[in-house]
């Protein structure tokens, strides 16, 4: 069975960790969490303009560290890149 992306916070052992439809994402590009998908569904225009800190274990900080990520001024609906990690 081919699996799409997982979806930023979904557990590995989830039955359907994909993308469901009616809900909006950006795809994760670059750093640990590259090629998640995170959902935006119900965020702010500057929220989602703004990116995001997220969590993961595989920062440059260790588990628990965040990884920053966001859109590009060239692509602002498009795939949110990695700005780098932070503790």
């Amino acid at each position: 069975m081919t699996q799409g992306p997982r979806v930023y916070g979904s557990e590995r052992d989830d039955p359907e960790p994909g993308p469901q439809p009616g809900r909006d994402y950006r795809e994760l590009t670059g750093g640990p969490l590259d090629g998640q998908l995170i959902e935006v569904t119900g965020w702010t225009e500057e929220e989602i303009t703004t990116g995001a800190f997220l969590i993961t274990p595989h920062s440059a900080y260790g588990p628990g560290g965040r990884a920053s990520y966001g859109p590009t001024f060239s692509r602002p609906g498009g795939p949110w890149v990695w700005e780098g990690d932070t503790p």
